[in-house]
């Protein structure tokens, strides 16, 4: 099995935190609307008290996961179409 979406969602992840670190997001304005793990990190600590460094990894593993999830979703949909 292939996972294209997979390889897609972490260059979309990995692309995301060299946006956010490259300076151009000044506010992280696009970082806290595209990263998952900075949406729950809110509810438990300040944003500002936690690593970036961890940040970065958290969010290109929820990209990954996400991507890898729909390949699955996919590889499911394809092997019940192949049944019938």
């Amino acid at each position: 099995m292939r996972y294209p979406v997979t390889i897609v969602a972490t260059l979309f992840g990995l692309a995301l935190c060299l946006y956010n670190y490259s300076g151009f997001d000044p506010h992280n304005m696009v970082f806290f609307m595209l990263s998952v793990p900075a949406w729950f990190v809110e509810f438990f600590i300040d944003v500002h008290q936690v690593n970036v460094l961890l940040m970065y990894v958290l969010t290109v593993a929820s990209w990954a996961l996400i991507g890898y999830i729909c390949d699955r979703m996919i590889a499911k949909s394809r092997q019940r179409r192949r049944s019938y």
